[in-house]
């Protein structure tokens, strides 16, 4: 209990100055994992492929992957692939409406556990957890506060309707590794 007392809190304004890859959530760091493998990097391309194509007819939405979200002023957080519904300055710092995270073995307690909490307390409507070697994604949305399951998609489509525009996602083009 005594190293607890000594825990150190980071600010956004410490993260700014750090190398490498790293997320700071309630100011304490979490490295992330080297350079994603090559199926996350194909599914999470694939993920952003299909977004990016879904909003064409969307001008008020634009999917973005691998960039920093900061929550506060010591929370910092890179989803691989999340939507906006609105015109972001330089950073993002209002709350995305959808966001993919890809499982992995280093992230997968970080992803069902401190972030599934961090984006249900931030109003992110949906939140979907990609399990590549399963060939599955949990998919959650927002009501009433509190995240309720929507399913387990892996060849199926859904209809995200966000406030803009309503997305239809083919969860089966996201698995095929080429």
């Amino acid at each position: 209990m005594l190293a607890h007392q000594y825990i150190e809190h980071y600010s956004v304004e410490d993260y700014r100055h750090w190398k490498g890859d790293w997320e700071l959530i309630y100011g304490i760091p979490y490295a992330m994992a080297p350079s994603p493998m090559v199926t996350h990097q194909s599914i999470n391309g694939k993920i952003f492929v299909e977004l990016n194509k879904a909003l064409d007819n969307c001008p008020k939405c634009q999917a973005l992957f691998e960039i920093d979200w900061e929550i506060s002023s010591d929370t910092v957080v890179k989803p691989d692939t999340l939507v906006i519904c609105y015109e972001p300055d330089e950073k993002i710092t209002k709350k995305p409406e959808l966001i993919f995270e890809i499982a992995s073995p280093s992230t997968v307690k970080r992803d069902e556990t401190l972030k599934f909490e961090l984006y249900q307390q931030e109003g992110v409507v949906y939140y979907a957890i990609v399990y590549p070697d399963k060939q599955v994604a949990k998919l959650y949305k927002l009501y009433e506060g509190r995240y309720i399951k929507v399913g387990d998609f892996s060849d199926e489509m859904y209809q995200f309707e966000l406030k803009e525009c309503g997305i239809d996602f083919d969860f089966s083009k996201i698995w095929r590794v080429r």
